[in-house]
């Protein structure tokens, strides 16, 4: 190997410059290497601020790429997981009662971090990822990133009112706050769809017992474009390639 030469992480040879842009689009799942040259040749990729041209090598380690003004994780050995949270699991890293966390449902190479968290009592899916980039765009409020809930409320044989559910849609009182609009059905009785985006505290939960109907279960079924109605509690997989450029797509602003 000649010197100021290096190995990628795609086991090629790549020199001090850096790897062709193309391909660590195509690598990323941005489509083909042609795709990718497209995508170049349209003047929709950015690297470090600047319209990339094709030819333009990146170092995957340091530069900062962007497609269509999203950011875009480039760096060798990013990860993301999707779990199912089950009850009575911690979203943390430890937990100073000993109680069991979210990292031990994972593989512990390399370190994870939750994306935004679910209370203890709440299950669901939950992304855990090192991409600290699509981390932050996903956790800002600022970007919007709806979350779907089904909430198991107390309530009579009638159900949840009309009246409740309206305020749930149109903003409900808190004490940090009245809520955004959300949308908000009754798939059965006693049975509510929730989507927000927004990441307070205990907000559904919050939200539903200001209303007079406090939850019993509550379930996060959807992030953003991100739905798995097969994963069962306890058990996660990768992100697929393509779930991970949604998600990039997702926190375009």
């Amino acid at each position: 190997m000649s010197a100021g030469s290096a190995f990628g992480a795609s086991g090629e040879i790549e020199n001090d410059e850096g790897e062709r842009l193309q391909k660590v689009l195509a690598r990323v799942g941005w489509g083909s290497r042609r795709e990718c040259e497209f995508l170049i040749d349209q003047g929709r990729v950015k690297v470090n601020g600047e319209v990339a041209i094709l030819g333009r090598r990146v170092k995957t380690q340091t530069d900062k790429v962007e497609v269509d003004g999203v950011s875009i994780g480039v760096a060798p050995g990013l990860v993301h997981y999707l779990l199912n949270k089950p009850v009575d699991v911690i979203t943390t890293a430890k937990d100073t009662h000993g109680r069991q966390t979210v990292i031990e449902l994972v593989p512990l190479e390399p370190r994870v971090f939750p994306v935004g968290r679910l209370d203890a009592d709440t299950e669901g899916l939950l992304i855990m990822t090192n991409d600290g980039e699509l981390g932050h765009r996903l956790t800002h409020p600022s970007f919007g990133i709806e979350k779907e809930y089904l909430a198991h409320v107390q309530c009579g044989q009638n159900g949840v009112s009309e009246s409740a559910l309206k305020k749930l849609r149109e903003g409900v009182e808190l004490d940090d706050g009245l809520t955004s609009p959300a949308d908000v059905g009754q798939l059965q009785t006693g049975v509510l769809r929730i989507v927000i985006h927004e990441g307070r505290n205990r907000q559904v939960r919050r939200m539903c017992d200001a209303v007079g109907y406090p939850v019993e279960r509550l379930v996060r079924v959807r992030i953003g474009p991100i739905i798995d109605r097969t994963l069962a509690p306890g058990n996660w997989r990768h992100l697929t390639t393509n779930e991970v450029v949604a998600l990039n797509q997702a926190t375009a602003n």
